[in-house]
């Protein structure tokens, strides 16, 4: 009975909790929770990222006649 991929991992976090400490585990789980709150934080930005503008319009009116007939008659 040798061991298998399993029993090695299990051996592995086994040694890693042992020799490691708990502070390395906690922190490297305070830094998983900080990529997911990232994550999250991303998707729901995006949904605004994906919303088309309105699209931009300029309130214009051309110049009434009797503004017309003003700058014919300051050009002449």
């Amino acid at each position: 009975m040798g061991l298998s991929g399993w029993h090695l991992l299990i051996l592995a976090l086994v040694a890693l909790l042992v020799f490691g400490g708990s502070g390395r585990i906690s922190s490297i789980m305070g830094d998983v929770a900080k990529g997911i709150k990232s994550f999250r934080k991303g998707l729901t930005e995006s949904d605004d990222d994906d919303k088309p503008a309105p699209p931009k319009t300029i309130d214009h009116t051309g110049p009434t006649s009797s503004e017309r007939d003003r700058d014919r008659s300051k050009t002449s």
